[in-house]
């Protein structure tokens, strides 16, 4: 397996080049880029199977590189510094990325991702999602990543119904589509869609606001969705969500 490493932070490239060495097993060959330009080159000189690819280089962007392929045919893994938006973007899209200082353990599950998957004929549609994002398009238009052990689906944000907790597991209620379990917490998914209209009404449960019917009041308060399923609201919660709704 050849890997390509760009970054413009010669610390960051020859110590990430020296983890790979060390923690990633079936490695045959390490290149490394510093820039969009010299990135390029070493894409058509050796033609990777995993290019590690900086977000900000000095000389562009990641996306910048990205955009002047005209076939993207190899495993991709971001690299980028603390970035609550960028990483948003990479979270709404399932692409791999790995945070500056980059830790071994994130590195070998990155890694492993990557050998488990024969090809992702999917990155280019999921690069459209992150940079989506990263245009903060409408809630209408936008799309969430949602990758399962033996699919990737792109849906829109408004159709999601609700998402219920599942011990390590999210379970997704798709409008006019079936349930969908993904494994990751649904803590991450209140914090990535919060900003879009979801709220967290009990611990095992995050709804869409936009697909409320009604509350009903009985045996202590429930919402019932557009779906007709009935949602409870934790006691510590009603207040909160009384007056949420109330706002609407």
């Amino acid at each position: 397996m050849k890997i390509l490493v760009i970054d413009n932070e010669i610390n960051i490239r020859e110590g990430l080049v020296e983890m790979i060495t060390n923690f990633c097993d079936g490695v045959s060959e390490i290149h490394e880029a510093n820039g969009v330009q010299t990135g390029l080159q070493k894409i058509e000189e050796v033609s990777p199977d995993v290019i590690f690819l900086d977000v900000e280089l000095d000389d562009g962007t990641g996306m910048n590189l990205l955009s002047k392929l005209t076939e993207i045919n190899f495993h991709l893994i971001f690299i980028t510094a603390h970035n609550k938006y960028a990483i948003d973007a990479f979270k709404f899209s399932a692409i791999d990325f790995l945070l500056k200082p980059i830790a071994p353990d994130e590195l070998i599950v990155a890694f492993k991702k990557v050998k488990q998957q024969y090809k992702n004929k999917y990155l280019s549609n999921q690069l459209q999602v992150m940079q989506d994002s990263l245009n903060k398009i409408t809630l209408l238009d936008k799309k969430i990543v949602l990758r399962d052990s033996s699919s990737i689906y792109f849906i829109n944000v408004n159709d999601i119904v609700r998402c219920e907790s599942s011990g390590q597991y999210t379970e997704f209620y798709i409008e006019d589509s079936k349930r969908i379990v993904i494994s990751k917490s649904l803590k991450e998914y209140e914090e990535l869609l919060e900003p879009y209209g979801f709220i967290r009404p009990h611990h095992s449960h995050l709804i869409n606001i936009n697909k409320i019917l009604r509350f009903d009041k009985v045996n202590g308060g429930c919402l019932i969705m557009e779906t007709l399923e009935e949602i409870p609201v934790s006691h510590r919660k009603k207040a909160q969500i009384l007056q949420f709704l109330d706002n609407l």
